[in-house]
């Protein structure tokens, strides 16, 4: 009884290090892609404040309240952009973590999970920056009374546009997760084909939640996820016909 409690033990202190080391290498990794782009910090800023300053009047240009701002505020977005290039070494991590769980079949869909979930966090990014941002900037900008200038705060500009992005890239994760949930078991394509009215209804909330409160960028979210939504369910056939030929 004691030496299965000290294998147990054993086991999970196992875990806890292999934890650790994957946590510390993708720092590291961070880290190293940080210092490389961060010379290019004002550009890279520039680049992001890109959809804002189109909509902007060509005398008007984005202020920083703070005294610190224009040298904290890019900073801060080269090491979120640090982050966003690291995604594809950051999944490959989690996945591998989780691998000693799955069984020899699974483990090979691991590849092709951490390949798909990086190309749809990358398309959701490129999704709000290219179509998303502009729609909702120009709108921002002509409702707002004509006594009022309309110029953000770089600090401000930067928090909003991270969380929306950052949000997009993971409602876009949504054929992965749909998948994940078929493939294990957890639900069926049945199941969630009988609870399409309400997965509309949820990809609108998500939309209402991360947009502004107009019908325009609430569309420009649900649309897509309820796409991807059904995409998963059209292939999750396929994955599971090959689940069943590598367990045979």
């Amino acid at each position: 009884m004691d030496s299965n409690n000290k294998q147990k033990e054993m086991s999970f202190i196992q875990h806890l290090i292999e934890l650790r080391d994957k946590i510390l290498r993708s720092l590291i990794v961070i880290l190293v892609i940080f210092i490389f782009i961060f010379p290019f910090a004002n550009e890279i800023y520039i680049f992001i404040a890109r959809p804002i300053i189109d909509v902007l009047p060509e005398d008007k240009n984005i202020i920083a309240i703070g005294v610190i701002s224009p040298f904290l505020t890019p900073l801060k977005m080269s090491l979120i952009f640090a982050i966003y290039i690291a995604i594809p070494y950051l999944l490959y991590q989690i996945w591998s973590f989780v691998a000693p769980a799955l069984y020899k079949h699974e483990r090979q869909m691991i590849l092709p999970l951490v390949i798909s979930s990086t190309f749809l966090f990358y398309t959701g990014l490129i999704f709000s920056f290219y179509v998303v941002f502009p729609v909702i900037f120009k709108f921002l900008a002509t409702i707002s009374p004509h006594v009022v200038d309309f110029t953000p705060d770089i600090q401000y500009y930067l928090s909003f546009i991270l969380k929306v992005s950052f949000a997009f890239g993971v409602a876009f994760e949504v054929p992965v997760a749909t998948l994940l949930l078929i493939i294990s078991g957890v639900t069926s394509v049945e199941k969630i084909k009988k609870n399409r009215p309400y997965i509309i209804i949820g990809a609108f909330i998500l939309g209402m939640l991360l947009t502004p409160p107009d019908i325009i960028s609430q569309t420009l979210i649900a649309v897509p996820v309820y796409l991807l939504f059904e995409i998963a369910i059209l292939i999750a056939p396929l994955f599971k016909n090959i689940k069943k030929q590598k367990v045979q």
